[in-house]
């Protein structure tokens, strides 16, 4: 079983919540106190003895945060894709690769529980507690969430079509309706399945997959699933141009008005992206209706810059969509699942397309990886250092030569040090990363069990792909292999 501290003693800066204001602030020699997986009290350092044989966390030299919440990744797929998708790209698609590669590259299920493990380290030593997993469900899948220690929320998805292409220029969808249908009573049972752990670390969320890939009818139902349930909702949207094009072309609409006008966007909807907005350059669409739709049904976006970046696309911009009253989230997506790097893209992506510094700072950037996430998905209990909140904790290590001098460790740690200052972190008031390294996963074996999984997904995609290419010629290595 794992360590379970009742304090955290002698933390030299903590960023906790102020309960008046409800934001974070700095506060300065504390000590925490757990208890039954909740902080019980936030007090002066010292101000409580310690009582004898109290289990205690040595929090000197160290800087303690409330532990990162993701609201949207795609960990059981994407390490596998690591050294294939960096600079993969159509033009012929407003530069992304996300379709063709989704038609051509299928890893097995024997790929990714491994890919799985190798994720949810990286997002420990990064810093991260809780997760939104989304994936289509395999066997195996929960337990490998429930034994990494996490916090997390699974998101089985579910879908009518299929992308497949034609010619580079030519996005087709496959539709299977029967199948769709079929996917999301299996997600249902996944999702129950999940919520019934006895890890009971593992929620679960309603995940129709793409605003393109599923029925006006499918939609409906599972809107008025997570109704029924109290679940969260989400689905990606707003993440290519072909899908722009193609909502406009079926409905005269953009994915978001569209959405809007079938009733998905409440106070639990989470917008995976939802970055090309009708008034993003790359649409030009004649409305300006998107971000006031958003923001007045109350629904998040989760904010995953990295991604899009690859493709030289951004979201136009972060700091627009926070000042008209959109609650905004952070995820990763793709790997690496790293927040913090994350956090850093979308100050630094937000200043660009704003021409403006005050778009994004690291105070807004961090407040979105902790409350806008959790707000996200309904939890007043997780994203912050408070009494009551949950003993999520992140422990940094302030002597990183990083992170010095400490005149300001935060922005220290989301500009300079990020994950390789990390040195504890907790979750539900348990150990789960102990001097930067987790202590629930197997590593090194994943990495070998993945490393034959992407070696067969990339001989394999002259069978699945439109063209009949390899892997190696759809996306080349990054220098000539020379004899």
């Amino acid at each position: 079983m794992a360590e379970r501290p009742h304090s955290i003693r002698d933390i030299p800066w903590a960023v906790v919540r102020d309960a008046t204001a409800r934001r974070h602030v700095y506060r300065r020699n504390v000590d925490l106190f757990l208890k039954d997986g909740r902080i019980v009290d936030i007090a002066p350092a010292g101000a409580r003895p310690r009582e004898a044989h109290e289990p205690v966390l040595d929090g000197r030299g160290m800087l303690a945060l409330p532990g990162l919440v993701n609201i949207h990744s795609h960990p059981t797929t994407e390490p596998a894709f690591r050294g294939v998708r960096e600079d993969h790209g159509v033009p012929e698609q407003q530069m992304t690769g996300l379709i063709e590669r989704l038609q051509a590259f299928r890893l097995g299920d024997d790929g990714r529980g491994p890919a799985a493990t190798l994720a949810y380290a990286e997002m420990l030593r990064a810093g991260t507690t809780t997760v939104c997993d989304v994936t289509s469900p395999f066997d195996g899948w929960l337990e490998t969430m429930a034994g990494s220690g996490l916090r997390f929320y699974a998101a089985p998805t579910f879908a009518s079509a299929r992308w497949g292409m034609s010619a580079p220029q030519i996005v087709t969808w496959k539709w299977d309706e029967a199948a769709g249908l079929a996917q999301f009573g299996r997600a249902k049972t996944v999702m129950a399945e999940a919520e019934a752990h006895n890890s009971r670390r593992l929620s679960a969320m309603v995940f129709p997959a793409q605003i393109d890939t599923v029925t006006p009818e499918l939609f409906a139902e599972a809107r008025r699933h997570a109704d029924e349930t109290g679940r969260p909702f989400s689905t990606h949207i707003g993440q290519s141009m072909p899908e722009v094009r193609e909502m406009i072309r079926r409905h005269n609409a953009t994915p978001v008005q569209w959405a809007a006008a079938q009733g998905l966007l409440k106070h639990d909807t989470v917008l995976a992206h939802c970055i090309l907005l009708d008034e993003h350059p790359q649409v030009g669409w004649h409305t300006a209706r998107d971000l006031d739709l958003i923001a007045e049904s109350g629904a998040s976006v989760a904010h995953c810059p990295q991604p899009f970046a690859r493709y030289g696309l951004a979201m136009d911009h972060v700091g627009r969509y926070r000042a008209r009253g959109v609650n905004v989230g952070m995820g990763t997506d793709c790997a690496p699942h790293n927040l913090i790097e994350e956090m850093r893209l979308a100050i630094v992506a937000g200043r660009l397309m704003a021409a403006h510094i005050a778009s994004l700072d690291t105070g807004g950037a961090f407040e979105a990886a902790t409350l806008g996430g959790a707000r996200a998905l309904g939890r007043d209990d997780l994203g912050a250092l408070a009494p009551g909140m949950a003993a999520d904790i992140v422990l940094v290590d302030l002597a990183h030569p990083l992170m010095q001098p400490a005149r300001d460790p935060l922005r220290s740690f989301v500009f300079h040090a990020a994950d390789r200052a990390v040195r504890t972190v907790l979750v539900d008031g348990a150990i789960v990363l102990q001097d930067g390294a987790p202590l629930h996963l197997d590593i090194a074996a994943a990495a070998e069990r993945l490393a034959e999984s992407q070696a067969r997904m990339i001989r394999d995609t002259g069978r699945t792909d439109y063209r009949g290419r390899t892997g190696d010629e759809i996306t080349p290595l990054s220098l000539d292999l020379q004899a």
